[in-house]
Order: C-alpha cells, then structure tokens, then sequence
C-alpha cells in the first residue's frame, strides 16, 4: 500500500513538472508590444523578428528567428501568446526620412502573464 501511495505521489509530481517546463514561444499568456523608432521617428511597416529562448543577439541573419511580425504604419507592433522566458527582438526598417534601411534589437525578459512595453531602437 505504501509503495503504491508514493508511486502515486511521484507520478503526480513529475507530471506538474513537465507541465510547468514550457519552453520559451507560443502558447503563454504574456505579451511584448511597442514601436519600431529611429531616433524619435516611428518606422511604419517595419518587421520585427524575435529568437525563443535568447537575450544574445542572434545576428543579422533573419533565417535564425523563430517568427516575425510587420508593425503598422504608425510604427507599432504586438506579439501575443508569449510563454515566460528569455527573447531576442530584431527590428528591420525603412527610414523615408534619411532614404535609409534601419536595423536594431534589444532582449526581452517575459513573466508569466506579463504585457511589457519594448520599443526596438534601430540604426543606420
């Protein structure tokens, strides 16, 4: 009976375990959203592309990411459905103002059900 109980137990507790091991992606309930700026200029239509699992820069290559989103032209983007966990955000651009593309990025800590505000600063 004994043996039984605690198989019981440690069966309940490693299936807890797996559950709450979620890796970093899709499927949470958190939330990163901002704007795309160069200096104080918003860039419309920029695409901000993010890497799961890393608050190291991942290069320049966009094949590296794990998705991306196109912000909308006042220079806005929302990436929803967020687990907790460590991301990297790449922002890429068009800068009208100078005729110029525009890249740049920033890491990103999210918290369980957490809404963060992250604007990706891009450069020359």
């Amino acid at each position: 009976m004994k043996t039984k109980i605690i198989t019981t137990i440690m069966s309940i507790a490693l299936v807890f375990a797996i559950i709450s091991c979620k890796k970093e992606g899709i499927g949470g309930k958190s939330t990163v959203k901002g704007y795309v700026k160069h200096h104080s200029v918003f860039i419309a239509n920029a695409t901000v592309y993010i890497k799961y699992g890393t608050t190291e820069f991942p290069g320049s290559d966009i094949s590296k990411y794990d998705s991306n989103i196109q912000a909308d032209a006042s220079g806005y983007y929302e990436i929803k459905n967020l687990q907790k966990g460590d991301y990297y955000l790449y922002g890429v651009g068009y800068d009208n103002g100078i005729s110029e593309n525009v890249y740049g990025g920033l890491p990103v800590k999210l918290r369980r059900k957490e809404t963060i505000e992250a604007n990706v600063a891009v450069v020359e």
